[in-house]
């Protein structure tokens, strides 16, 4: 592994993650042991606790997340970014997620042909749609929430206006793009 201290690599890896993740998979990843990764937990919490970010830890995860103190910025950020409309690039991925879901983030990205993760967080904060863990695949997967059908004035996405013929497209288009790189 890298020459650098570990608890550096792992606020890297969860910097770089931006979700939590398992002490378990930290261990398997940097090849440390247990009381190693207590120890650099124990550095880490302690030389981020003059900065913005804090490392949150539970029984079998770590996390980073902002400050409490920041709090107010962070609520203020959030209502401009709700008030303002959804972008071209936000409509494009939400029909994706709609048609397509549950739909991962690089499958997303693969369709878009550009990173979506920031388009993803502010869906996500609108609460248009949401982020739950495929175990079998490892990684989290995207699906709309109620709140979107609400908003779109609908009770389920099959009563959207020709929401079978565009199904339809999608589904024909992803067994092109499969057979294509078989």
């Amino acid at each position: 592994m890298a020459s650098m201290p570990i608890d550096i690599l792992i606020e890297g890896f969860l910097f770089y993650k931006s979700a939590p993740q398992k002490k378990q998979t930290l261990i398997k990843l940097l090849g440390i042991s247990n009381e190693e990764l207590i120890s650099a937990t124990l550095v880490l919490k302690e030389r981020l606790n003059a900065g913005a970010v804090r490392l949150l830890e539970t029984d079998d995860q770590l996390h980073l997340v902002t400050c409490q103190e920041i709090a107010p910025i962070i609520v203020a950020v959030r209502k401009n970014e709700m008030k303002a409309d959804i972008s071209k690039a936000g409509a494009e991925t939400l029909a994706i997620i709609l048609y397509q879901e549950p739909v991962s983030r690089a499958d997303i990205d693969r369709i878009r042909g550009v990173n979506s993760a920031f388009i993803l967080r502010n869906l996500l904060i609108r609460g248009l749609v949401e982020r739950n863990h495929n175990k079998n695949r490892g990684a989290f997967e995207f699906t709309i929430s109620p709140s979107l059908l609400g908003h779109l004035g609908v009770t389920s996405k099959r009563e959207l206006p020709d929401y079978s013929v565009v199904a339809e497209a999608v589904e024909k288009f992803n067994s092109n793009i499969e057979a294509e790189t078989v």
